[in-house]
């Protein structure tokens, strides 16, 4: 792995050095474009509007509008000239328990490493993150924006998970979401029925990209003048018994009871 940021993570007077790395990857089959007649590839080029005259992409800048409508051309030089560009720090501002940030303002992790010849500080503080069960709330800047984070701790590690600003959350006005809905007693409890039966402890491993399997099973079929997927036979319609939320419920939780059980991973202590 290439660290993308190296600064200081820091809280309250101590200072940890840490290098940045980022914790995901993509497993996508990889793609360009080209001309669907004869395969030739499509390139894009950065041309000067109204002229075919290409421009450096060290040479492109960014225009912004201002509060009074003028368009203000920003180099790269006045993007590092900003205070914040050049602070090369992770500032811890304060620890919250793990339940006040609602996961869907999660973003993308990224792996710290001890940057230091001594990683007691690194590991003193990943320590006292499990021993109180919180998350440490940290700003820093990466690539020309300020990022709201959560540090936490993933194994023996500690993780930067980036966070969306509070405006960058969509408020879900759906009309349904407001409408009187009678919910009976007996399809509550059996939709908990069903819950239990297919409740158990979560292994990431038993599932797999299908999107991503069968589309490398069609560039391959199609690189050998093969056949990927063979027609399959048209799946048999429900019968009428799941017509109504209550029949379809105890169905499911009939095919869930018919179903192996699969045995329940230990926990182990985080």
């Amino acid at each position: 792995m290439r660290a993308i940021w190296t600064g200081e993570l820091s809280f309250g007077l101590v200072n940890v050095p840490v290098k940045v790395y980022s914790a995901v990857e993509s497993h996508d089959a990889k793609s360009h474009q080209v001309d669907s007649k004869d395969g030739v590839r499509i390139r894009y080029k950065r041309v000067r509007e109204g002229t075919d005259e290409e421009i450096e992409f060290a040479n492109i800048a960014n225009a912004y509008e201002s509060e009074g409508g003028d368009t203000v051309v920003l180099s790269k030089e006045d993007i590092k000239s900003m205070p914040v560009e050049k602070h090369r720090e992770i500032a811890v501002t304060e620890f919250v328990p793990r339940e006040d940030i609602d996961p869907i303002m999660f973003d993308k992790p990224y792996f710290l490493e001890p940057a230091s010849k001594s990683p007691k500080a690194y590991v003193l503080l990943r320590q006292a993150l499990q021993e109180t069960d919180r998350l440490a709330i940290c700003t820093f800047t990466l690539r020309n924006r300020t990022r709201l984070c959560a540090l936490r701790v993933v194994g023996n590690v500690m993780v930067l998970q980036t966070l969306l600003w509070p405006d960058e959350v969509r408020t879900p006005e759906f009309p349904a979401l407001t409408e009187d809905v009678k919910i009976r007693p007996q399809e509550l409890a059996m939709a908990a029925s069903l819950i239990d039966s297919m409740a158990t402890d979560f292994d990431p491993e038993q599932y797999e990209d299908d999107y991503q399997v069968q589309l490398r099973q069609l560039i391959e079929a199609k690189a050998t003048g093969g056949t990927a997927f063979p027609e399959a036979p048209e799946e048999e319609t429900e019968d009428d018994e799941v017509a109504d939320l209550l029949a379809a419920l105890k169905a499911s939780v009939k095919n869930r009871e018919a179903q192996p059980e699969r045995p329940a991973r230990k926990r182990t202590a985080s």
